[in-house]
């Protein structure tokens, strides 16, 4: 037989045994039950919509003494309460409370409390239910020991209830360095899974662009096979660009994995200067190249990573130039200074970290290039890093300007 009976909640939270208190997250009080007025000794008059601590402000008479923490402790509950959302339990407290009708008079109070949010739609914390018992009766009790028992019976029962507040609140202090510890795992938990996230996209990434060249290479020797009258000297040329397209890639993958994986190798004094001259004397550049270097301006690195860095930067500008490159050589002390500025379109401020994301091109980079991979600026960036510098994109009146800093020679 079902009977169709609708509950009154704050009868039945009036009703309950248990000493209940309802906080707003600004700790006014909104809500007591019968049991919590009681134990108290107020009335709802006394505490609906007062701010607890204003009504409750713990014992100015013991402010030295470390056993009457309850103000303190109370709040640093409510606070963990608001900032996790989870209940938080609390160890027994010395928490005295102004005696009723008698201001200014502190009676002498021991707790034992937990405190547990209610979450909105949202997940904030709406409320906080404070529950609370008193057992300050049974601390008392081992106190007025009757005179006339034995003397080591009395002297155990005391240390015993003395014992008793002492383990609490060690365990109190337990209690916060697991939840410190439970915290800090879970923030190295979420840091792993972004770093497997970001590996996980990496690999499908480099993938997909080794793919295309592989693509291109069986497709032309499919068609050389099915179709011999085709121009074979066109074919092999396409097949030499994908060949190098491939080769290209997978340098920048063994780069990548040597920076991941590897020791960086030995350092020497290394003149960015000369470094600079020497590199463009290797390319030849389409657009007007102007330069400014100044002279001994060294530091200590590997030469060969310095030029895979810097040859990446003057890439990178050779792609989006429209007409000049200048590279610049100074020095900021502690820096050595290196900048590449081109006169593209540039990078909006937007994208300026994340064209240094592994495998992430940008529409413009994809239009100029459709066969880069990506790769270029990460690698700079982190033999930067791996010489305690640092390479990034900065502002400029026209097109991107990248800049490396590293710490100058001694």
């Amino acid at each position: 037989m079902v009977v169709d009976t609708e509950v009154d909640y704050r009868a039945v939270f009036k009703a309950l045994v248990a000493p209940l208190l309802v906080l707003t997250p600004d700790f006014a009080m909104v809500a007591a039950n019968d049991a919590y007025l009681k134990v108290v000794g107020r009335s709802e008059a006394d505490l609906l919509g007062r701010h607890y601590f204003a009504v409750f402000p713990g014992n100015p008479n013991a402010p030295n003494d470390p056993d009457v923490q309850g103000a303190e402790g109370l709040r640093d509950s409510l606070g963990r309460v608001l900032a996790t959302g989870e209940p938080d339990t609390m160890a027994l407290q010395r928490y005295d409370i102004e005696a009723s009708g008698r201001p200014g008079v502190f009676e002498e109070r021991y707790w034992s409390t937990i405190n547990t949010p209610v979450l909105g739609p949202d997940g904030e914390v709406q409320l906080i239910i404070h529950r609370t018992e008193e057992i300050t009766d049974f601390l008392m009790q081992l106190r007025r020991l009757d005179e006339c028992d034995v003397t080591e019976a009395r002297a155990k029962l005391e240390a015993m209830g003395t014992d008793v507040y002492v383990r609490a609140r060690e365990l109190q202090d337990l209690n916060e360095q697991l939840k410190q510890a439970h915290r800090q795992q879970r923030q190295t938990v979420s840091v792993l899974r972004e770093a497997i996230e970001r590996q996980r996209r990496f690999v499908f990434d480099a993938s997909h662009d080794l793919r295309n060249p592989i693509t291109g290479i069986l497709t032309d020797i499919e068609v050389a096979i099915s179709e011999p009258d085709s121009d074979l000297r066109q074919m092999l040329r396409r097949l030499l660009l994908d060949a190098e397209r491939l080769n290209d890639i997978v340098g920048d993958l063994l780069e990548l994995a040597r920076l991941d994986t590897a020791t960086p190798p030995a350092t020497e004094p290394v003149d960015l200067a000369h470094l600079v001259m020497d590199e463009l004397e290797r390319r030849t550049l389409t657009p007007t190249l102007l330069t400014k270097l100044d002279q001994q301006v060294v530091v200590h690195a590997s030469r060969i990573r310095l030029a895979r860095l810097l040859g990446n930067l003057v890439a990178n500008a050779e792609r989006h130039t429209t007409t000049t490159i200048a590279i610049i050589v100074t020095t900021d002390p502690p820096d050595a200074v290196l900048e590449v500025i081109d006169d593209g379109p540039g990078i909006a401020p937007a994208d300026r970290e994340r064209v240094f994301e592994r495998l992430s091109r940008l529409d413009d980079a994809r239009r100029l290039d459709p066969g880069g991979s990506g790769l270029g600026l990460p690698i700079a960036r982190e033999i930067a890093q791996s010489y305690g510098g640092h390479l990034y994109a900065a502002d400029h009146p026209t097109g991107a300007r990248f800049v490396l800093r590293l710490p100058l020679a001694a």
